[in-house]
């Protein structure tokens, strides 16, 4: 069965030289999209003997974008494929995760999506890294949604037209949405995947990454938020009420009486509450994971918030980078 391979990225180094070697050992039909790289990462791409696709940029860019022009270019050249991976740049694909996952779509054909386990490259370089891993580590089996790195049926693909190029965040979970929709499933494999290099080890970083995952809720919310679905629903709601709703409160009866910070109490008891009734291990992960999931609040809401704002004034949805 015939496989292709789309990676995305902009100025990834040596990431991208990994991430390419990796899928060329898989298969010759490999597609890199450069969005904008002033390092060498196209000419890079090129003499491994990957092709190579350079994004309009007089487009707004997004992620979305870049993998539908990837994967829409592979089939026109090469339309026996059959799967689709795709992996970002400053991914690695494990050499075992391709023959599993092929095998997996080819003997389940009620799926049209497969992916694995994503690890992080260097999670003891800071925090933010060791959240990223604990992140990635969703539940095995049937799932609601992937994320950026999957293979794909290329019919399903098609079926769809595959992502929304509009989507600046949260593309892949909207696809999905789509997927199900038309009766397709997803699947969460127990193998490892690729190995990633998320390369935050500052707090800004992780604030601007938190930020976008509000607003990719928001956007979510907007646009499959109806029932049956509800998509991202609840995680809008959570974002909205304690990264907003009740600091206002707290704030507006503060104004009435200094008795009112007492209130703020309810911050650290949710910390305590997460920290108990996770397993992650160790503790002192555990006690950063629970503090900056509760902190986080604060900049998922302020994106949901962004978002709400543009969709209604009919503004442009503007990429938000962490890198």
């Amino acid at each position: 069965m015939s496989l292709g391979v789309v990676i995305i990225g902009r100025n990834e180094g040596e990431r991208l030289t990994l991430c390419l070697e990796s899928a060329l050992k898989a298969t010759q039909h490999v597609v890199y999209v450069d969005s904008g790289s002033s390092d060498d990462s196209v000419g890079n791409a090129k003499s491994l003997g990957a092709l190579v696709v350079s994004l309009d940029l007089s487009l707004p860019f997004t992620a979305a974008r870049a993998r539908n022009i990837g994967w829409r270019t592979l089939l026109e050249q090469h339309p026996e494929i059959q799967y689709l991976q795709f992996v970002d740049g400053d991914c690695e694909l494990c050499p075992e995760w391709i023959p599993v996952a092929r095998e997996f779509l080819e003997n389940n054909p009620e799926f049209a999506v497969t992916c694995g386990r994503r690890l992080e490259r260097y999670p003891q370089r800071s925090i933010y890294n060791q959240l990223c891993d604990i992140e990635w580590n969703t539940p095995i089996g049937e799932a609601l949604a992937c994320g950026g790195d999957a293979m794909f049926t290329a019919s399903s693909l098609v079926a769809t037209n595959g992502y929304r190029d509009d989507v600046i965040a949260g593309e892949e979970p909207e696809l999905c949405v789509r997927l199900r929709q038309q009766g397709k499933k997803i699947q969460r494999l127990e193998q490892d995947m690729t190995l990633h290099d998320a390369n935050i080890t500052q707090f800004k970083q992780w604030w601007k990454r938190t930020r976008r995952c509000g607003f990719a809720f928001a956007l979510g919310k907007y646009l499959h938020g109806a029932p049956p679905e509800r998509h991202w629903v609840g995680e809008t709601r959570r974002a909205l009420l304690w990264g907003a709703a009740i600091p206002l409160l707290i704030i507006g009866c503060a104004l009435i009486t200094p008795w009112a910070l007492i209130l703020t109490l309810v911050y650290p008891l949710q910390v305590l509450r997460l920290f108990s009734r996770s397993d992650i291990s160790p503790k002192r992960v555990r006690s950063y994971w629970a503090l900056l999931t509760v902190v986080g609040k604060i900049p998922e809401a302020l994106g949901a918030i962004e978002c709400f704002w543009k969709l209604k004034r009919g503004q442009a949805l503007n990429i938000i980078e962490y890198k």
